[in-house]
């Protein structure tokens, strides 16, 4: 009866509440955001990096050698994000989430990914085939995939005190989430239309060549289009 009661109470509490939003000046962390009904409005471009096929590699793998490949992805991505002026907010087993803002944010979240796909394709799988038997023996792929939107969206919090994180609420870390889950291999890099629109031509051509393919995925019900690239970018 007692969490009964605490449910009912939280149901009325939150939605019987208004939020009280104001513009972020600064990529939010939980501890700028009030947890009753504190939100935060910030125009940001979102880069969701994504581990490929951690499932069979846990299958086929040592658990010792699982967690090595997923800890060393995710460790790359971290510090390739943060090198672009981007920040971490969300880790969830093998993605992680970077936000970036200022004028060069579509183009810095860009050059983020390619160069996380230039990590995992030149450094983590072979030095993982080198490295562990169970790799060679299953010929394990080390494949990843990342999505990038930009747009306006609001931080708020979730959760209950000491247990609560940031969640963002708009189309654009829904879309990159999304994005980040295609598995088109070799294309390993996929970003929305609002990102590739307005992407500097460093990022955009390689030796004059458009490095990106337009294409077009369903998302909320609506076609939506985006680009995708089998490009990186060497470090």
């Amino acid at each position: 009866m007692a969490l009964k009661n605490d449910l009912i109470n939280a149901v009325d509490g939150i939605f019987g509440k208004a939020f009280e939003e104001r513009t972020g000046l600064k990529i939010p962390s939980s501890q700028d955001v009030t947890l009753t009904n504190g939100a935060v409005k910030i125009d940001a471009a979102f880069l969701y990096a994504d581990l490929a096929g951690s499932g069979l590699i846990a299958k086929v793998c040592p658990w010792e050698t699982t967690a090595k490949i997923i800890r060393v992805y995710i460790d790359c991505a971290v510090r390739i994000i943060r090198s672009h002026g981007g920040e971490i907010r969300s880790f969830d087993g093998d993605r992680v989430m970077g936000v970036f803002i200022g004028d060069y944010k579509r183009t810095s979240a860009t050059k983020a990914a390619l160069q996380i796909q230039w990590v995992t394709r030149h450094v983590i799988e072979p030095e993982a085939h080198k490295r562990f038997k169970s790799v060679q023996n299953h010929d394990v792929k080390i494949r990843q995939a990342c999505g990038i939107d930009v747009g306006t969206s609001r931080a708020v919090r979730a959760g209950i005190r000491n247990n609560n994180d940031l969640i963002w609420i708009g189309k654009p870390a829904s879309f990159a989430a999304k994005l980040s889950d295609i598995r088109e291999h070799p294309y390993a890099t996929f970003i929305s239309h609002d990102i590739y629109s307005r992407l500097a031509d460093e990022a955009k051509f390689s030796n004059g060549s458009d490095m990106w393919e337009r294409r077009s995925k369903k998302f909320a019900g609506d076609d939506e289009v985006c680009y995708r690239s089998h490009y990186w970018w060497s470090l």
